[in-house]
């Protein structure tokens, strides 16, 4: 590593040259946890998260000043980016044109991201090339007042026995500041069309077995504990 200032370090990553920035700069507010610091925790689990990463299309999530400042989202690659990148270009007709995004496939392309303050890696459900079929079904529970992660951890309980009833395996995953998803690996071609409407009817059909508990439509959030 050579630094030519406090605010500038050129890092060797794997080979490659990143020009990282403001190293000392404090991310978390409430811990003094720096830049240079999350730059070291990213490294350090590469190997684990750079699988569920690679070929998906990124969504950065950018802080731009720490987790507590204000932030923005960003599906187009950013503009200049190394000539090593490799992106996704997915054709958008919301937007009538085709949006390039980045592809984390490797621990640089990863520093780079969050050298960017990508303190969130938001990943597309399928992988390329088969991008309108979803490798993943996802129920994210977001407890709306007076719900509590708690009340999440109980949902995504119910969700697993209903799952091991029928053989498919789920996994729990914490989501932003208060949330809870349960993802559910598909090992079967379906569409995104498929997996929605299975998730709406599943969710209805719980909100039905505990009223007290869930709401499925996100419209009628303060009329239930936990929307789902």
């Amino acid at each position: 590593m050579s630094s030519d200032s406090k605010l500038k370090t050129t890092l060797d990553v794997a080979g490659r040259k990143l020009k990282i920035s403001n190293l000392n700069k404090v991310f978390y507010s409430a811990t003094g946890f720096t830049k240079g610091q999350m730059l070291n925790y990213y490294i350090r689990i590469a190997p684990l998260i750079l699988p569920h990463l690679t070929n998906r299309p990124l969504t950065m999530k950018r802080y731009p000043n720490g987790a507590q400042g204000k932030f923005f989202y960003q599906k187009e690659c950013p503009s200049p980016h190394p000539d090593w990148i490799k992106t996704i270009p997915i054709w958008s007709g919301g937007k009538n044109r085709t949006i390039n995004f980045c592809n984390t496939t490797d621990l640089a392309t990863l520093v780079w991201a969050i050298n960017l303050a990508a303190l969130e890696l938001h990943t597309s459900l399928s992988v390329i090339p088969k991008i309108n079929q979803p490798s993943i079904l996802v129920f994210d529970l977001d407890p709306g007042l007076p719900a509590t992660i708690v009340d999440c951890a109980q949902v995504s309980l119910l969700l697993k026995d209903y799952f091991d009833k029928h053989r498919l395996q789920s996994f729990p995953k914490t989501s932003g500041s208060k949330g809870l998803q349960v993802y559910i690996p598909l090992n079967t071609p379906v569409s995104y069309d498929t997996t929605k409407s299975f998730a709406r009817l599943l969710a209805t059909r719980f909100q039905e077995k505990y009223p007290s508990l869930i709401v499925a439509n996100m419209k009628k959030a303060a009329l239930k504990p936990l929307r789902y």
